[in-house]
């Protein structure tokens, strides 16, 4: 038996379900955490094969999911590498031996037959599970380490500073920026073409301490500073606009001009106050300015009439 309800009731029921999702929606909008200042997030690397270079997968996973594994336990807090949301830093972290297998893995990154692929997480984890939905997949972002250096027979060169920029995105809150999400990173060495004259490098064998120094930085946003417009800085070989040549212009003219009335209302004056016959020698004063006129003028001597 089929029992036909009336188109009104049938309205009622839908837009009350429908009410019902966009209310679970919003709230497990805002059931998303986000990480406050200080927190710690940990990088997770790709983990390879040390013979061939080819990343890892779960066991017995059918689609081969990737296997990702903590990075590189460091010596200075005996934990895996993590960065702290919002914090500016000079990071250590030194890697207290480096094993056979890790040695072939570097060579990898190194020679960029593979790269060193990490990820942070996006956000913490959902503390709060919202009843009838599925808890929210954890998002990660991309974080891959530029690693520099060279390769010899015996051993090798390796930029061990690197600088790691992190963008994220604020939420909206009384106080801007205590909290957000990441957006976007990445790592790479610096100076690594003075990788044979000192430094911040490391000549490494098998066995060693790798010493890593990280200058971690923090953007607001997902855009780069800027300044009116312009990209503040234009790097070597930049662009030169009107308004600098014109800034510059009226800079030089400026400095002339207080320059030439200094010179005119201040030093010329006490020049020719205290400078009389025989002012204009390179050792003396002139007869008038209390000096011997042992120099170009005439020197305070009587001379006959004939």
């Amino acid at each position: 038996m089929i029992i036909m309800l009336p188109p009104q009731l049938l309205l009622l029921a839908a837009s009350t379900l429908f009410a019902q999702t966009s209310l679970a929606a919003e709230i497990h909008e805002h059931a998303l955490p986000s990480y406050h200042y200080g927190a710690p997030i940990q990088v997770e690397c790709m983990n390879r094969s040390a013979e061939t270079g080819e990343h890892v997968s779960l066991p017995n996973s059918p689609t081969h999911e990737i296997q990702w594994i903590p990075f590189a336990t460091c010596n200075e807090t005996n934990a895996p590498l993590s960065f702290s949301y919002g914090i500016e830093e000079e990071k250590n972290c030194t890697i207290p031996m480096i094993s056979d297998p890790f040695f072939h893995l570097l060579e990898f990154y190194i020679h960029a037959d593979a790269p060193l692929a990490c990820r942070l997480p996006a956000r913490p984890p959902p503390h709060i599970e919202v009843i009838g939905l599925k808890p929210p997949e954890q998002e990660y972002v991309p974080l891959v380490f530029a690693l520099a250096g060279t390769l010899q027979l015996s051993h090798m060169h390796i930029s061990t500073h690197m600088n790691v920029l992190l963008h994220s995105t604020p939420k909206e809150h009384i106080h801007p920026h205590d909290s957000g999400v990441l957006d976007s990173a990445t790592a790479y060495s610096t100076s690594p073409l003075t990788h044979m004259e000192g430094g911040d490098t490391k000549r490494l064998v098998i066995g060693d301490p790798l010493p890593l120094k990280f200058s971690v930085r923090w953007f607001p946003t997902a855009a780069l500073p800027k300044t009116e417009g312009r990209v503040e800085w234009q790097g070597m070989g930049g662009h030169v606009y009107a308004s600098t040549v014109f800034y510059s212009l009226l800079s030089f003219v400026a400095g002339a001009v207080v320059a030439g009335a200094y010179f005119m209302g201040v030093v010329l004056p006490r020049r020719l106050k205290g400078r009389s016959l025989g002012g204009a020698t390179p050792l003396g004063y002139g007869m008038g300015g209390g000096g011997v006129g042992n120099g170009w003028g005439y020197a305070g001597q009587k001379r006959a009439i004939d």
